[in-house]
């Protein structure tokens, strides 16, 4: 008897591993040969086939930057390093030693490579706006698309110019486009400063294309990036589709891929609406057949997108109410969603792109300051899209984040609820059930606040002051400005500036630190008869030690607060 058992485990496992090598064999051998002229949607072929659009072989090559690694630079360079990197945000000394078609190394998932997509793909304008963009990063990103997109789809290079007057942005940048490479590339100029959003727009309705390609002056595309950018949109017209971006270092233009393999991430945003990333929920995970597929995401970081031409007018193009840069994303991304679309990221599009040290250094001055007038211009953007976009619980959460929002002017929004009325758009409640759940995880609704404002000391001259994130929480002469003195103290007991929250460290000091993700509560309480800054679970409360902030006994001689309500200066004009 022991003798039969004994056999039948055997068999067992000689089954489960003749199984396992079957399965294993499948995965590997390719599909049955399919011409690509008659794909109606991508097909995976198996890891041992390449998809139809990718290249045999990639050629590597010695010299700087190349395959995306770092440059760098001689000490004798650093005081025009630094010049350089004053003037455009990233170290573009660097930039002008790496070649314009420099090579990178594929970032992408294995996977990708084994796929085949419809070769009836949509051509594409491809959108570039820059203003006083440096030569090299500006060229690269042209070379990378003409290098590495397939001829037959690229229509046409359209790059705006936001006025700059940077001298090689004119007559040199003019006529190096006359070169034979550039047959493709057409030059726009604006007649005024009119910011990235407004820029957007005119190229948008300039191109030829029947997919608009937004990418920003300062990338570079990676291996076959556009038929799976342009597959989503064949498949469904109202398809908003994103490449994964992965950083270009802005010190020594290494380039490094996003996400870890196996763990792709997705488009979000907390109530203030600052741009953030999640890991796909499992829900989405279980839905895909392999890990290079697209998937849905509530937003995207804005930068870099595709999108049928028809369809972004059929919206309304961005919101032409919107200032310079910051909110559009969310402005586009909503209305997709909710007006009958989808966003989709696609693993297998990689885009490298720089992210600058400082932003645009003339976007607050002149001309595009006296289209705010004078207000913060991505707040009032913001504001816009919420009072559109957002039911009114929401807008709460909303102003709750940012209370000085209440106070701005946001101009005109009836074009934009027409275009929500006419188009039957669906709910934020909607959007946020159906498509943004995972938004609660990591930043719950916020509880409303006791205090906005700075907190004083009882003389009235002295407030606490963060000095930045990760500092220790000290006390400076109070400025009125908001800034690092500005605080938000919610019913909840979290204590905030921005998106940090002020915590306790051992030595019991005040730290301002990122907050905890999936709470709104935090230990802090306010107590008005006696103006002490309590510390609830410490049982200890704030005292001004000479120009420092520390937990101490809740005695006599414990400081005494004030909260006093801030008002900007752009309100009081």
């Amino acid at each position: 008897m022991n003798v039969v058992k004994l056999r039948w485990s055997r068999v067992i496992k000689v089954s489960i591993i003749i199984i396992f090598m079957m399965v294993m064999l499948f995965c590997l051998l390719p599909v049955p040969e399919i011409s690509s002229e008659s794909l109606t949607e991508p097909i995976f072929l198996g890891m041992a086939s390449l998809g139809n659009f990718e290249p045999v072989s990639v050629r590597f090559r010695p010299g700087p930057g190349e395959n995306g690694a770092a440059h760098r630079l001689r000490r004798d360079q650093s005081a025009e390093e630094q010049r350089l990197k004053n003037t455009y945000g990233f170290n573009q000394l660097v930039s002008d030693e790496i070649s314009l078609n420099r090579s990178l190394l594929d970032t992408r998932e294995p996977e990708c490579r084994h796929w085949s997509y419809p070769t009836d793909l949509p051509a594409v304008s491809l959108v570039v706006v820059f203003h006083n963009e440096g030569w090299s990063t500006l060229l690269r990103t042209v070379h990378s698309v003409i290098n590495r997109t397939p001829e037959k789809y690229l229509q046409e290079i359209i790059l705006v110019d936001d006025k700059s007057d940077l001298q090689h942005t004119g007559e040199p940048l003019e006529s190096a486009l006359r070169a034979p490479y550039y047959s493709k590339v057409r030059l726009l100029r604006n007649q005024e400063r009119e910011g990235l959003i407004r820029s957007r727009n005119n190229g948008a309705q300039a191109a030829v294309g029947e997919v608009l390609v937004f990418l920003d002056a300062h990338c570079e595309v990676n291996t076959n990036w556009l038929p799976p950018l342009l597959a989503p949109i064949l498949a469904d017209a109202k398809t908003l589709s994103v490449p994964v971006i992965d950083p270009t270092e802005n010190d020594d233009f290494r380039v490094r891929p996003a996400y870890t393999p196996g763990r792709p991430m997705r488009g979000i945003f907390e109530w203030g609406l600052l741009y953030k990333e999640t890991q796909i929920p499992a829900k989405i995970q279980l839905e895909r057949t392999h890990k290079s597929e697209p998937y849905p995401a509530p937003t995207h970081a804005g930068g870099l997108f595709a999108i049928r031409k028809d369809w972004f007018s059929s919206l309304g193009w961005y919101d032409p109410g919107l200032l310079v840069w910051g909110g559009e994303n969310y402005e586009l991304s909503f209305k997709v969603w909710m007006c009958g679309g989808r966003s989709v990221f696609v693993p297998c599009s990689r885009v490298a792109h720089v992210y600058r040290k400082h932003s645009c250094s003339s976007c607050h001055k002149n001309a595009m300051a006296d289209k705010s007038g004078g207000q913060p211009y991505t707040l009032r953007n913001y504001k816009r899209v919420v009072e559109t976009w957002f039911d009114d619980k929401y807008k709460e959460y909303f102003y709750t984040r940012e209370p000085l929002a209440r106070l701005v002017d946001m101009g005109d929004i009836s074009s934009q609820l027409e275009i929500k009325s006419r188009l039957e758009c669906k709910s934020f409640d909607w959007f946020m059930k159906e498509v943004a759940y995972d938004v609660y995880d990591k930043y719950p609704a916020p509880p409303p606040n006791l205090h906005y404002g700075s907190i004083q000391t009882a003389t009235g001259d002295i407030c606490l002051d963060t000095f930045g994130l990760g500092m220790i929480v000290g006390v400076s002469p109070c400025h009125n400005l908001g800034g690092n003195q500005l605080f938000r103290l919610n019913t909840a007991g979290k204590l905030s500036t921005g998106e940090f929250c002020i915590h306790a460290n051992n030595n019991k000091q005040l730290v301002s630190q990122r907050c905890a993700e999936g709470s709104a509560a935090g230990p802090w309480k306010f107590m008005t008869s006696s103006g002490q800054l309590y510390h609830t679970k410490l049982t200890l409360c704030v005292q001004r030690a000479a120009n420092q902030a520390v937990l101490g006994n809740c005695d006599e001689d414990a400081s005494e607060w004030t909260l006093k309500q801030f008002r900007p200066i752009w309100t009081r004009q």
